[in-house]
């Protein structure tokens, strides 16, 4: 499920939530909610191509990553995960819920 949050009347953004609530996905702040729809349906095109997912370790150790659309804008970063097998598990969370998400405005 998507969820499109509105932050102080002028900004949006938006999480990807698995089946068990645990945000897998959020994205960076729109400027309007057209904007950060249009985030929602890229994210929806581009979760299923492997290539577009962008793998990284911080500074700390730990693994996250992007997803990135055709024009290599970043559209959605995930949580920071202890172990790379976690992340590619959140990728894998992403390709499976994505595509067919609902979204609900919150």
């Amino acid at each position: 499920m998507f969820e499109l949050k509105n932050k102080e009347g002028a900004s949006f953004h938006f999480t990807l939530k698995a089946k068990n609530g645990q945000v897998i996905l959020s994205s960076e702040v729109y400027n309007s909610k057209a904007a950060a729809e249009n985030g929602i349906a890229s994210v929806k095109k581009n979760a299923s191509d492997d290539g577009r997912y962008e793998r990284k370790t911080a500074k700390n150790g730990k693994f996250y990553f992007n997803l990135k659309a055709g024009n290599g804008q970043v559209i959605g970063s995930s949580q920071m995960y202890s172990s790379e097998s976690g992340m590619e598990n959140g990728i894998n969370s992403v390709k499976e819920n994505a595509p067919g998400a609902d979204t609900k405005e919150v």
